[in-house]
């Protein structure tokens, strides 16, 4: 099914970049973080997401996204950009330091209410796919996942491609899996429903500041 049109986008505006988790906003706010390998096309879903065509910088060079970036909804929360892993061009040390970075943020964010995972649905379920999928298996966190750029493959494909999925995370009953499409926008109300559901989610919050 083609959403195009089918729910309003969340307005968001840039907040801040953090190089760590030291140089982070206030941990006082609900977050949604967004979380792919470089190249699975995050900055697109974002401006996707978003109704927007330069929130979040588009390149078609992995690993443009090296920082963790904050967006401050208007309706309440934040959507938080951050950087892509798994590029295998990026020297070994700096890719040490993405993952250290994006596994402190998602292990010390108080606030973070849940993920949502991006998978390009020709090439899923890579090794540091599966690890971030045990890290939020373990830390009970709520997962979305999209496989984006399903307007790449056939029906039968998309179709494989997703029953595939759902079949690999039956157990899994924080998270969810659906098709998506950041060119065409298929998927897009789903996404958005789940989103703005963690984003009303406020129970703990007043604990945590």
């Amino acid at each position: 099914m083609n959403d195009v049109g089918g729910s309003e986008p969340l307005r968001a505006r840039f907040l801040k970049s953090a190089p760590g988790l030291a140089d982070c906003p206030p941990d006082d706010t609900l977050e949604v973080a967004l979380v792919g390998r470089s190249n699975a096309g995050k900055s697109s879903v974002l401006n996707r997401l978003t109704g927007t065509r330069d929130l979040a910088r588009v390149s078609k060079t992995p690993g443009r996204t090296q920082l963790l970036n904050f967006f401050d909804v208007d309706e309440g929360g934040r959507l938080v950009d951050l950087p892509g892993y798994g590029y295998a061009r990026a020297s070994k040390q700096k890719r040490h330091l993405w993952h250290r970075e994006i596994e402190a943020y998602l292990s010390a964010r108080h606030c973070l209410r849940g993920v949502v995972m991006l998978m390009d649905c020709r090439h899923p379920f890579q090794e540091s796919d599966v690890q971030l999928l045990d890290w939020a298996r373990a830390s009970a966190m709520p997962l979305l996942l999209l496989l984006n750029k399903c307007d790449k493959l056939k029906r039968g494909a998309r179709h494989n491609a997703l029953t595939g999925a759902r079949r690999r995370l039956a157990n899994d009953s924080l998270v969810s899996v659906q098709l998506f499409s950041a060119t065409t926008g298929e998927g897009l109300s789903e996404a958005l429903a789940h989103i703005r559901e963690w984003l009303g989610d406020k129970r703990g919050l007043a604990d945590n500041g």
